[in-house]
């Protein structure tokens, strides 16, 4: 299945410090998947846009490996509550929280995520 462009001027922007960071446009996202951002101190985001349209922002990240890929897993839900696996060893991370579902010790940064 194709899915039809987005005609809108519409920008993503994470909260970081006290000011709001552009780092795509949201016609970029596609439901399912997920896109990585280079943050002005070196380090990525991952952002994945939902099917209902719910934007979640991470750290790109895998803390099991220190590899800068969740932008690439595979997205799901477990429990009602939206993941990301990471490509390399599986571990779930949830969107809204980063709380590693497979180690509880284990949770990535969450960023605040909104459209203008």
């Amino acid at each position: 299945m194709t899915l039809a462009p987005e005609t809108t001027d519409l920008k993503v922007q994470l909260a970081l410090d006290d000011d709001w960071f552009t780092v795509c446009d949201l016609s970029m996202l596609l439901p399912g998947r997920g896109v990585a951002a280079l943050l002005p101190d070196g380090r990525q985001a991952a952002i994945f846009r939902d099917r209902s349209g719910e934007l979640f922002a991470i750290d790109n990240r895998d803390p099991f490996t220190g590899a800068a890929v969740l932008s690439r897993g595979l997205t799901g839900s477990h429990q009602g509550r939206p993941f990301v696996a990471s490509p390399l060893l599986k571990q779930r991370f949830d969107l809204a929280s980063g709380q590693c579902l497979d180690d509880e010790a284990v949770q990535v940064t969450v960023y605040k995520v909104r459209t203008a």
